[in-house]
């Protein structure tokens, strides 16, 4: 059986070794290398095209997520398991935005690292517990708003649009021909709808899930 390929990046060289020596002892893995930052993650990568990638995320000169993006645009088909101290939510948001099959913390037992990574391989994903608890918290947030501003209404969208221009209160008002209390309403109902709190999240939001565009 062939072995599966992987690269170690991580800037803490006790984590590397550590991890060389754990890893090198199972018959079906081969460390091809390790990266001591994001660029030589990146550049490593593409040089010794590893099947999987140990990524750690805080690192100098790159951070994990980004070496990621970088390596997934050069090398589709190298997979990644994030193997970090941080369980803040939007680290493991954006580490599995940018591609990661796996999410672990460093204390994770050897026998599962070993089980993600050959899970990995295969094409499937392992989040332990903690990390897929935090997703679901996330997905249920995100299901509680609006979804792609389509609860909003006709006049709701061409006051948005105008704040996107940076228009007052009094100017929205003027142009659309209503009351500066009415506008204010509209205002807070489109704050409620996007789940924001203030007039440039609503205007970035909006943005962001194609809503408006400028």
């Amino acid at each position: 059986m062939e072995a599966i390929k992987i690269l170690i990046a991580d800037d803490h060289p006790v984590v590397r070794e550590g991890l060389f020596a754990m890893l090198s002892r199972e018959a079906d893995f081969e460390v091809v290398g390790e990266a001591v930052d994001g660029v030589d993650a990146v550049n490593k990568a593409k040089e010794l095209n590893p099947d999987v990638v140990l990524m750690d995320l805080r690192m100098p000169e790159l951070d994990g997520v980004e070496a990621m993006r970088q390596i997934k645009a050069a090398k589709p088909d190298v997979k990644f398991i994030i193997l970090t101290t941080f369980s803040d939510d939007e680290y493991i948001f954006s580490g599995i935005e940018a591609g990661a099959r796996a999410y672990l913390l460093k204390d994770t037992p050897r026998e599962e690292l070993f089980k993600a990574i050959r899970a990995v391989y295969r094409g499937e994903s392992l989040i332990q517990p903690v990390v897929a608890s935090k997703l679901l918290d996330r997905f249920t947030e995100l299901s509680r708003r609006a979804p792609s501003g389509e609860e909003l209404s006709e006049r709701e969208l061409e006051i948005l649009r105008l704040m996107a221009k940076g228009a007052a209160n009094k100017e929205i008002g003027a142009q659309l021909s209503i009351a500066q209390s009415t506008v204010k309403t509209h205002i807070s109902s489109i704050f409620q709808k996007l789940g924001v709190n203030d007039r440039t999240e609503a205007v970035t939001e909006a943005l962001k899930r194609g809503i408006i565009h400028l």
